[in-house]
């Protein structure tokens, strides 16, 4: 293992981005199919109730609760940590099974109150059984990681983006489906693909573990340290359960037309049936560059702020390094999303039933979201220097406050002219009061983290981001007014992102920044 993460960064971002790539295929697909209306609306809202048990159980508290105490036993004992392994994941799995089935249980008797024609029970009751599936691929994902294989679980994705896509455009080859149930029988199919897609997932990362024959039968030594990850999990458990609940709150106020009604205590509620679909598809926009770089840097560096956890001098000189690699990476990137949104939305959603009123629409929502993708980069990687110092109840609090800010903010903003695009709006200030609170207490583990060094490189990061915004200002403003078609939308997107990012890249060549060849991967 080398000292540095910044080549399997290089590892998860090449793989992220295809299968960004693919989930952009995925988008453009369903956009071009069902538009942005009712029925989107309530297709994004049923794939929240999976999304946030990946979140909570999956790539949250309890993986990184696991990580850490299977890294050291790894080190120390690997007989103790395959027998970790096998414990945890037949815990989790016994345990989700079980929330699952009481889940289909109540939602149908959900279902049969409003005789089923709510669309989004239907489809939730049909994507359920991914959850147990998706959290099961990330805490094997977890256990690759320590093994040096980021590969595997990076390129997961690509299996549930390819598995929708399928569904979506061959659908109406193989069902004659016809009359006006058409299309809600349509998007049925592509939850179920869902499903298909977890199952395949599952394999996929079963087979690439299966060189270190990991599995245990008999696994009673490992409960100690299993207890451990419990309590290491629960108070993380709570604290993101009130975090996640709050990204479900936010699903719930943009969805309330699609999925409850159209008027909320007596008056009418200030967004459309549409607003559920136009804030998700500019949520997959602006988590295009978070995913590749951002989330991709704090994946790669908590394996060795783990190992690192016992030496303060290491420790600290990982986490300065993996701020200023997000920061030269999220912040040209912010400015850049906020210059193209237009032109990103257009070459990626609009075609077929997704019009260009849909895409201004996406567009506008863009313009809150992106300010602030340093700010979610630095998020994750602040956030696992905690969890690599076994303190999880730190940023669980100040979690906690930033979701009463945000729910208030939510509740405010969609009531203003702003409607949809407030949640987006809210959600970007909350995490640049978030990321600024956690660089305040990160101090009691890492004395003097915002050095010289860091201060010189987050101002050299500024610099090159200057002649950046002017250069595609400039191009931006020779284009024609008025509609255009997509092959000339994406011959501006090319030019526009092209056009930045070298400028980014000279410009950081000229001022001798390390940050350039560590987002390369060529650090050793």
């Amino acid at each position: 293992m080398s000292d540095g993460f910044e080549r399997n960064t290089r590892t998860v971002t090449v793989l992220t981005l295809f299968s960004r790539l693919t989930g952009l295929a995925r988008d453009a697909t369903l956009s071009r199919v069902f538009g942005s209306g009712e029925l989107m609306s309530a297709y994004f809202f049923a794939f929240m109730i999976p999304n946030l048990f990946r979140r909570l159980f999956g790539e949250g508290a309890l993986s990184a609760a696991f990580l850490p105490t299977y890294t050291k036993l790894e080190s120390s004992d690997p007989e103790l940590a395959r027998r970790l392994a096998s414990l945890t994941v037949a815990r989790l799995m016994v345990l989700l099974g079980v929330v699952t089935l009481l889940g289909e249980i109540i939602l149908f008797f959900i279902s049969l109150r409003a005789d089923h024609a709510n669309v989004a029970v239907w489809l939730m009751m049909l994507m359920l059984p991914y959850m147990p599936l998706v959290c099961l691929v990330a805490i094997l994902g977890a256990m690759l990681q320590v093994h040096h294989r980021f590969g595997p679980t990076a390129a997961a994705p690509i299996i549930l983006n390819l598995c929708i896509v399928t569904a979506a455009t061959l659908t109406p080859f193989v069902f004659d489906f016809s009359g006006e149930g058409r299309q809600v029988h349509h998007v049925g199919i592509v939850a179920g693909a869902l499903v298909v897609a977890g199952v395949l997932q599952v394999a996929w990362s079963l087979l690439a573990l299966r060189r270190f024959a990991w599995w245990r039968s008999d696994y009673a030594a490992a409960r100690e340290p299993f207890r451990k990850v419990k309590r290491l999990a629960l108070p993380m458990i709570v604290g993101l359960g009130v975090l996640q609940l709050n990204t479900f709150f936010d699903g719930l106020i943009a969805s309330y037309p699609a999925a409850i009604g159209s008027t909320i205590f007596g008056h009418a509620y200030p967004l459309g049936v549409d607003a559920m679909a136009t804030v998700s598809f500019a949520q997959r926009l602006y988590q295009f560059p978070l995913g590749v770089f951002g989330i991709a840097v704090a994946t790669a560096i908590f394996p060795l702020l783990a190992r690192q956890a016992d030496d303060d001098a290491a420790f600290a000189d990982t986490v300065r390094r993996g701020l200023r690699l997000v920061v030269f990476i999220g912040l040209p990137a912010s400015v850049g999303l906020l210059l193209v949104r237009h032109e990103l939305a257009a070459v990626v959603l609009q075609g077929g039933q997704f019009t260009s009123d849909n895409t201004d629409r996406v567009a506008f929502v863009l313009l809150g979201y992106a300010p602030a993708i340093w700010a979610y980069s630095m998020v994750h990687v602040l956030t696992r220097a905690f969890y690599a110092k076994d303190d999880s109840m730190t940023p669980v609090k100040i979690a906690i406050g930033v979701v009463v800010l945000n729910l208030t903010l939510n509740c405010t903003l969609i009531w203003t002219p702003l409607r949809e695009a407030g949640l987006a709006w809210s959600t970007a200030f909350c995490a640049i009061v978030q990321v600024s609170l956690l660089l305040l207490v990160v101090r009691r583990h890492v004395a003097h983290l915002i050095n010289r060094e860091v201060l010189l490189s987050w101002g050299q990061t500024i610099i090159a981001a200057l002649p950046m915004t002017g250069v595609v200002m400039l191009f931006a403003s020779s284009f024609s007014q008025g509609p255009v078609g997509w092959t000339e939308s994406l011959g501006r997107l090319v030019l526009l992102v092209g056009s930045g990012g070298i400028i980014v890249a000279i410009t950081a060549l000229s001022l001798r920044m390390p940050e350039l060849s560590w987002a390369l991967g060529w650090k050793k």
